[in-house]
């Protein structure tokens, strides 16, 4: 009987050791994780010797002189994690545009130049102004965003320094100065090797978990046919903006509908409500939707950039306007038209419906259309008559949800209003406005066309379990189904962007 539960035993720490291994290689260690590797390191003339007609590469020179015992160095900066990093991952000052530093000791920088990108969209990063720059023996590198795998190269060619007292064409290895926020080791920047094969204990741990997993996806596929593998219990309460409701509604419904245990609750008022309510609560079971950035008076909540969504400008039909410039926008929110007949429309009385100031519509709107400006203050509380006191110029008034404004816009001619594309689209008695003639498109957007657009954030309080339901809805809303429902209205999930940069945690305009 002791034997079998020794054998018991032993199989169970079979078991436990790979599997305690694996995570902690994989979950724990290689989450989050920058690397590089010196993929060359010679003199010139090593090179110039292998190739016919090198002679340009004999002929170095730097300010007119012929560079000094030169050599040539190819460097790999890489993401070896499991998770992407962004611009603001890089352990230096917001203020600082240089993320690495490649110091070459004994050595003078000559040039450099990015000879491989693994996706074109990073080719940005390294425009003027970027932050890209040598100083005597070091390459200064800028905050490059790598989504998981992504890399780039970077040549130099150097000459000995002059502090240089080794023998010739011998140096130190370069040094790569920097790190990640929250990163492995420190968060510290590691050397990788490429390999030309696993290690044995490699591929043995490689299979034997392919097998547990295969197993597991047998017994897992018999009994939960229509269940994804994702899927995570509890209740989650959904709070924030009134924009992002129509996705998050039919997200939670079809999440609720195929992950047995899940449910939800939403509260949605406004982006503004929904940031105060979770730094209020500090709970894990509540993730806040907001239009844009979090102030800076929440330093508790981590965002998750989702998506980019479209506003457009809603008219009542019988205005007849159809096509307005920013600055004709800015002119009418200033007072100067009462009459849409004024500039080009019917003969009917301008009325402006806005959103609350906790709105984020509303703070998008004066962020990307009025240039930063504040709307004025509202002369009408039931967006038909003019308050006693009401300051002159068109009729004022603000609604507290993207519902409420739209319906005000639809039955009050000459009604005009912001909301979330999609709310507005098909809306019977609601005409969407193009701006400077072009319409609301995430294409359009994406390269600068279109104006009225912000990204959408989930805002958890710290970082969630990644086996809870706050880790799995966010997962869902860009990985699986949630996608496609973003796409169906109108938006777009920010790893489908050509300019991925756009969907970033910016600080918000006006912030210190």
């Amino acid at each position: 009987m002791i034997d079998v539960w020794a054998g018991v035993a032993l199989a169970a720490l079979g078991v436990a050791v790979p599997v305690g291994a694996a995570l902690y290689e994989f979950v724990f260690k290689g989450r989050k994780r920058l690397g590089y590797r010196v993929q060359m390191d010679t003199t010139a003339t090593d090179v110039a010797g292998t190739i016919d007609a090198a002679g340009a590469l004999r002929q170095l020179q730097m300010d007119g002189h012929d560079l000094q015992d030169p050599t040539l160095v190819l460097l790999r900066i890489e993401n070896n994690g499991f998770t992407n990093i962004d611009p603001h991952d890089y352990a230096v000052l917001d203020t600082d545009k240089v993320g690495l530093r490649v110091r070459f000791p004994g050595r003078r920088v000559a040039g450099v130049v990015v000879t491989e990108l693994s996706h074109e969209f990073l080719r940005p990063a390294f425009e003027a102004g970027s932050g890209m720059a040598v100083k005597d023996d070091v390459i200064e590198l800028p905050k490059v965003p790598l989504n998981r795998s992504a890399h780039y190269k970077v040549l130099a060619a150097l000459e000995r320094g002059g502090n240089h007292n080794g023998r010739l064409g011998v140096y130190d290895d370069p040094e790569v100065v920097g790190g990640i926020k929250g990163g492995v080791g420190g968060g510290q920047i590691q050397v990788t090797r490429a390999r030309t094969g696993a290690p044995k204990r490699t591929i043995a741990l490689v299979v034997f978990l392919m097998m547990l997993v295969v197993g597991q996806l047998i017994v897992f596929l018999r009994n939960n046919a229509d269940t994804p593998l994702d899927c995570a219990g509890g209740r989650l309460t959904l709070v924030g903006s009134t924009a992002a409701g129509p996705v998050l509604r039919e997200a939670a419904d079809t999440y609720a509908k195929t992950c047995d245990g899940a449910t939800f609750a939403l509260d949605l008022g406004s982006s503004g409500v929904g940031l105060e309510k979770l730094n209020t609560a500090r709970s894990d079971e509540m993730i806040a939707f907001s239009d844009g950035p979090k102030p800076d008076l929440y330093p508790g909540l981590v965002p998750r950039p989702l998506a980019l969504f479209l506003f457009t400008l809603a008219v009542n039909e019988d205005a007849g306007v159809h096509n307005l410039s920013i600055a004709r926008i800015r002119e009418i929110y200033q007072g100067r038209y009462t009459n849409w007949s004024e500039i080009g429309g019917n003969d009917v009385p301008i009325l402006l419906v806005s959103r609350n100031t906790q709105s984020g519509t509303r703070t998008t709107f004066q962020k990307r259309i009025l240039g930063g400006v504040r709307e004025e203050a509202t002369n009408s509380n039931d967006c038909r008559d003019r308050d006693p006191g009401g300051r002159a110029g068109p009729l004022r008034c603000e609604r507290g949800s993207t519902g409420d404004l739209l319906d005000v816009v639809a039955k009050r001619p000459g009604a005009m209003g912001y909301s979330e594309l999609g709310a507005a689209t098909g809306r019977k008695g609601v005409a969407l406005v193009t701006i400077g003639e072009s319409p609301a498109t995430s294409g359009a957007a994406d390269q600068g066309a279109y104006p009225f657009w912000e990204t959408e954030f989930g805002y958890t309080y710290g970082e969630p379990a990644a086996t809870s339901l706050a880790a799995s809805f966010l997962r869902y809303l860009t990985n699986q189904v949630g996608a496609d429902i973003l796409r169906t209205h109108g938006n777009r999930p920010c790893d489908e962007l050509r300019n991925p940069a756009l969907c970033r945690p910016a600080r918000p305009a006006g912030s210190p």
